[in-house]
């Protein structure tokens, strides 16, 4: 049965009504000695108890996609089935433009939010450079299937989860196919191409997006297995004139990193309460050496550039959770490197879901002016303000007045 399936949760609400029904009906009838009716009142104490905890658990989960199955719950999944040397690149040598094409079968992704906007398709991916063998998640914009787009190719954003997390959030905590599937049906945001690859590919660990040799090539998954897939499959534009990489929290860090990283795979990135230095997870692989540690810093990347990457990063967080990393990445920042930093007040909310899904729509705007891409009504939209205001929303998304920010810590 399914961790986060629909008959798994409903098991759960049957059990706790048992649970509450059987002492209220079996209490004061037990029969046996005092010794073993006490212990058969604990029993059912510790029962409803623990179906209760059960069912809060699953809510929550269901609600914030932390596991996506019970490998990832109990630790017991391994989606590598290599990790070789790559090398500084992450290729091994490897010509990737050179391999076969990826032929890949979708199916239709099941679980929360995942049918809604046009729904979103699912696929196992056995990554030929990496050596990773994981599920993507893939949603197509309203455009895609439109014959007036049909020799059109179209630009590629992936998205990636906080650790623990499932690719799953995106669509199903954060929405984000159904608060933009509007806008770019309107023209103001460009008709993306969203990949949600696994990021969870070793038991009890985050892989801080890194290549270790002999460990994982979490890297190389997610900049060169996943977007050869995706242009293989779908009309996507080539790397890295049309990528983009998005993530919260453990994978806000992962998408600066990539995109400092690997300027000829993406063009731009997105970071919601993300931290510069890996040591910040201390699950994290990337946190596991000093010299690990300084190879996964996006901000000793760029200020030990030979050349500034052309990358733009859209960095947004609160004070002490992102914010003063965007900073640092931006006052290491030179040209043509750029970087756009968003004030959000602690008043917004933590560290959650709630916290991130109304930045959702501001980031793809921004994205949107990045890429310089028009929808079918022709506008592009403007950049969004980087600063708060006074509503819940407009304090979660960064945009109300720059003024505003400036008068909070």
């Amino acid at each position: 049965m399914s961790l986060t399936g629909t008959p798994f949760l409903y098991s759960l609400i049957a059990l706790c009504v048992v649970a509450l029904a059987v002492p209220l009906l079996l209490w004061s009838r037990l029969p046996g000695p005092r010794v073993l009716r006490v212990a058969a009142r604990m029993l059912m104490l510790v029962f409803a108890q623990g179906t209760a905890v059960a069912l809060v658990f699953t809510l929550v989960n269901n609600a914030n996609n932390l596991y996506d199955d019970w490998a990832d719950l109990l630790g017991t999944g391994s989606h590598v089935q290599r990790a070789a040397d790559l090398g500084p690149d992450g290729t091994g040598d490897i010509a990737v433009e050179r391999l076969p094409r990826v032929r890949q079968t979708f199916t239709r992704a099941d679980g929360p939010g995942m049918h809604a906007a046009g729904g979103v398709r699912v696929t196992e991916l056995k990554g030929r450079v990496s050596g990773v063998n994981a599920e993507v998640y893939v949603w197509l914009p309203p455009q895609y299937d439109d014959p007036a787009y049909r020799h059109r190719t179209f630009p590629v954003v992936e998205l990636l989860p906080g650790y623990p997390g499932s690719p799953k959030s995106w669509f199903g905590a954060l929405g984000v196919h159904e608060q933009l599937l509007p806008l770019m049906r309107e023209g103001e945001v460009a008709p993306f191409i969203l990949v949600a690859p696994r990021t969870t590919l070793l038991p009890g660990v985050d892989t801080g997006c890194a290549n270790v040799p002999g460990t994982v090539n979490a890297d190389s998954w997610l900049s060169l297995d996943v977007p050869k897939m995706v242009r293989d499959n779908f009309r996507a534009e080539p790397a890295p004139r049309g990528w983009a990489v998005a993530g919260y929290s453990a994978g806000a860090h992962c998408a600066a990193k990539l995109a400092v990283a690997r300027p000829d795979r993406y063009r731009a990135a997105v970071s919601l309460s993300g931290y510069n230095d890996p040591i910040a997870q201390r699950d994290s692989l990337a946190a596991q050496s000093p010299a690990l540690r300084r190879a996964n810093n996006p901000y000793l990347l760029l200020r030990e550039a030979v050349a500034p990457p052309p990358v733009a990063l859209y960095v947004s967080g609160q004070p002490h959770d992102g914010y003063e990393a965007g900073l640092d990445l931006q006052r290491a920042a030179e040209a043509p490197t750029t970087v756009h930093v968003v004030h959000i007040p602690k008043s917004a909310g933590g560290h959650n879901m709630a916290l991130w899904r109304p930045q959702v729509v501001p980031a793809f705007r921004w994205l949107t002016t990045r890429f310089g891409r028009r929808g079918p009504a022709g506008g592009v939209t403007p950049p969004a303000p980087s600063s708060d205001g006074s509503t819940h929303a407009a304090l979660a998304s960064g945009t109300a007045s720059r003024a505003a920010a400036g008068r909070r810590p």
